[in-house]
């Protein structure tokens, strides 16, 4: 990344201008083979990528999910989820998703741009949304979905020694993700290589 050039600029030029358009099942690959065979088109989703300006710098906002969850219980994930009928597009979802996860105001809010969908093994069609955030006030979690509320500084995000390979055995095959392991949290699975793609993404390196 030059070093003159502020990350939101940077970011802006290099991500989609709108969310793109999602295909159906046919012709996709999952981060990871399931079990069986997909019965239904995949689940459109968005996730927010959000940089929060602090005095120090940027950092990336993550979320740890409540232990209660069915699904993904006590994971790290960015704030996000399905896209409903009533979202007008991935980038509202997101919004509206951060804002009864952890609170945030969709106005605290400046979408920078979107990243090309990524397909999961749980047949999830997620949109990363990137976005700048200037929060008003701090991060408050729903207890009914997040555990608590962590930001990681941009610089370790960007930096590639702070990615190692997490691995795991599901159905007998091995299935390796990145890691990021920061202030006792450890980040991995989809969140991870979002993570890793959103590096990439940013550095010229995708």
């Amino acid at each position: 990344m030059p070093p003159d050039m502020p990350i939101v600029d940077l970011l802006a030029a290099r991500l989609l201008a709108a969310p793109p358009d999602m295909p159906g099942g046919e012709g996709l690959v999952p981060d990871w083979a399931p079990l069986e065979p997909f019965s239904r088109p995949p689940t459109p989703a968005a996730v927010l990528i959000g940089l929060v300006k602090r005095p120090e710098g940027h950092t990336v906002l993550y979320t740890e999910r409540s232990p209660d969850l069915r699904s993904h219980s006590g994971q790290v994930a960015f704030p996000g989820g399905k896209i409903d009928a009533v979202d007008a597009d991935a980038g509202a979802a997101a919004l509206r998703e951060a804002n009864e996860e952890v609170g945030m105001l969709a106005e605290e809010a400046r979408i920078l741009g979107f990243m090309e969908p990524y397909f999961t093994g749980s047949n999830y069609l997620i949109t990363p949304v990137v976005a700048e955030v200037e929060p008003s006030g701090p991060f408050v979690p729903n207890p009914e979905e997040v555990h608590s509320v962590f930001e990681v500084p941009l610089s370790r995000i960007l930096d590639p020694q702070s990615y190692g390979r997490f691995r795991i055995t599901r159905g007998g095959k091995e299935h390796s993700t990145w890691q990021i392991d920061h202030d006792g949290h450890t980040i991995w699975g989809i969140t991870a290589n979002l993570t890793r793609r959103f590096r990439d993404l940013a550095l010229g390196e995708g």
